[in-house]
């Protein structure tokens, strides 16, 4: 939490400072107000007493309250600002981290995990740092102040006063140690219901079709039996606090009133006054010390939650990400659009074995390489170290002559136009996604949109919708087919007009025709631009300049379609389970 706590900026810890002058003015308006009670009930009990006599420190004891009131309302309003300030930071800060990690690393955390910590976690930060600010700081001073004032009033009262506050500290201590662990947990279950909910959802059709409602729904249930479980056995722990706290404060009044009530009884005549004057205003002032406890006992309830929140949150800021990208541009560049692999071997951490091993080649600019192999080959591995997704763990890739790890991070992107395996669209409009982001193609017109829509093959569908590129986008673009969605990736790396287009087996929605049709725009409109293309599809790469086969990680073949048919076992196999010799020769 002193971690969270740290990232307050100098206004906010003005605000901080100002708070707690406001709160200590609070706190001495509030022990302000027994001072006239007990001249009150001195007149009182003043032959002669008149209305006006009353209604003089009577006057000052409401305004004192409304000025206490006016001073718990500005602190209120500080800490609301404070809270949001700082978490609006924190959040930005897990996002911004999260951004930057590996694949691997996300799912080292799992999404529904990061979703959690950058929503309920934080939202639990900014509650405790709104009410803690006020109560935290309030609850000891009030208390202390308090103390002060009666200390030296009655031994007796002030020892059962001391009583009372053991025995509230006493119950508050017992309490917490069986929550706090217990809020860890919770956390964690939520994380489970979470990811459980997602899959479910994303999964749903697969359920429904296989029958498997009742198998989910009782993962569910036994997930959200275990999450209420903890949350009830937290809710009930702490609803103790409640009666507990009226029973102390109670009891303590109790305890005054009845050693007051012996000490009138034994005193002389002229000191009964005195003595019930001093009761009254000591009764006030011991509730102002439980009360001070009280307001404690708040954060008490919210503050195990909020820790164990804030040690999740440290956890995805401290866990820096494995690649780290040059501030700087890579300098002068000798080529354009060539891609080199040297040698290359990834292995993914504390794996035994590597994912690829020693892979060497290099294209030019213009040239169309393509990767093919069985699944688990490590074709899209290959793919993926380009963009830089992950860091080669012996080799070396250079793009343009340079080492990939030379280039800045929106370098490196500018020269690469990726399209997933997984074809991607954001919610808003074609338009939108097409326009994704920044590139060094400045696209600042209609024409380049729906030139890249006609080089995907995609224009056709585009221009039939009322709203063309301003169509509405669903989320994860629910609303496209599978062969829509993947050409309007396409589309929108071809916009980018970058030097390499790489192509993670992003065809395998589209039929035969679009498939051919696609390849001959690419190959007849992009002619200076290189393409990396992963494929299952024989009839997708044949065309290709250069064609490497994949087996276990290892390049076992590399040549031309004609080349590796002739020699090349592994591709041999590949090609005649998908087409006949006549349309493998005839292309």
């Amino acid at each position: 939490m002193y971690k969270i706590l740290k990232q307050t900026t100098m206004k906010e810890r003005i605000a901080i400072v100002v708070s707690i002058l406001f709160i200590m003015a609070q706190v001495w308006l509030e022990l302000k107000v027994p001072e006239y009670l007990s001249e009150i009930t001195t007149k009182l009990q003043t032959e002669g007493t008149t209305v006006q006599d009353i209604l003089a420190p009577g006057s000052i004891m409401v305004t004192l309250s409304l000025l206490s009131l006016a001073a718990s309302i500005f602190v209120g309003f500080i800490a609301a600002r404070v809270a949001s300030s700082l978490t609006k930071h924190i959040r930005s800060q897990v996002f911004n981290r999260v951004m930057d990690y590996t694949p691997g690393e996300v799912q080292q955390f799992s999404i529904p995990s990061l979703i959690t910590r950058t929503t309920n976690d934080i939202t639990q930060i900014q509650l405790v740092i709104a009410i803690g600010l006020q109560v935290v700081i309030k609850g000891p001073i009030t208390a202390i102040w308090a103390v002060t004032k009666i200390a030296d009033k009655n031994w007796q009262w002030t020892f059962s006063t001391g009583v009372a506050v053991l025995a509230l500290l006493v119950m508050l201590g017992s309490i917490l140690i069986f929550v706090q662990p217990k809020f860890m947990r919770i956390q964690a279950l939520t994380d489970k219901l979470n990811s459980l909910t997602r899959e479910n959802l994303q999964g749903i059709r697969v359920v429904r079709a296989y029958n498997a409602d009742t198998y989910q729904n009782d993962k569910f249930l036994t997930a959200n039996e275990e999450l209420t479980s903890t949350n009830l056995f937290t809710s009930r722990m702490l609803a103790i606090m409640n009666p507990g706290m009226t029973i102390i404060s109670s009891g303590l009044s109790l305890a005054v009133y009845w050693i007051g009530a012996y000490l009138i009884d034994a005193a002389e005549l002229q000191d009964k006054l005195t003595l019930f004057s001093d009761m009254v205003v000591f009764s006030s002032y011991a509730m102002q010390v439980v009360l001070g406890f009280m307001l404690m006992t708040i954060v008490f309830l919210i503050l195990p939650r909020a820790v164990a929140s804030a040690n999740r949150i440290n956890e995805v800021l401290e866990l820096e990400p494995s690649i780290q990208f040059n501030e700087q541009t890579a300098g002068e560049i000798s080529e354009k659009g060539t891609v080199e692999f040297k040698d290359v071997s990834f292995a993914y951490p504390d794996a035994e074995e590597p994912v690829i091993q020693n892979v060497s080649f290099k294209a030019n600019m213009g040239d169309t390489v393509a990767f093919i192999g069985s699944t688990g080959s490590g074709k899209s591995t290959v793919i993926n170290l380009i963009p830089r997704f992950f860091d080669v763990t012996k080799g070396q890739i250079l793009i343009d002559g340079k080492d990939i790890q030379d280039y800045s991070h929106e370098d490196l992107n500018n020269r690469i136009g990726y399209i997933s395996q997984k074809p991607v669209l954001f919610s808003g409009t074609i338009r939108s996604n097409l326009d994704l982001g920044h590139s060094a193609a400045n696209i600042d017109d209609d024409t380049q949109l729906t030139e890249a829509l006609k080089i995907a093959e995609a224009e056709e569908f585009v221009l039939q919708k009322d709203d063309q590129l301003d169509s509405h986008v669903a989320q994860a673009g629910t609303n496209f087919s599978g062969g829509q969605k993947q050409r309007l990736s396409i589309a929108r790396a071809v916009a980018r007009k970058s030097e390499i287009l790489v192509f993670d087996d992003s065809f395998s929605a589209l039929d035969y025709k679009t498939d051919k049709t696609l390849r001959n725009n690419l190959t007849a409109k992009m002619k200076d631009t290189t393409k990396l293309i992963v494929a299952q599809r024989i009839s997708t790469i044949m065309d290709a300049d250069q064609i490497l086969v994949l087996d276990a990680g290892k390049v076992v073949g590399q040549g031309t379609h004609k080349e590796l048919l002739e020699n090349n076992q592994v591709y041999q196999e590949i090609a005649y389970s998908q087409l006949s010799k006549e349309e493998l020769t005839n292309g």
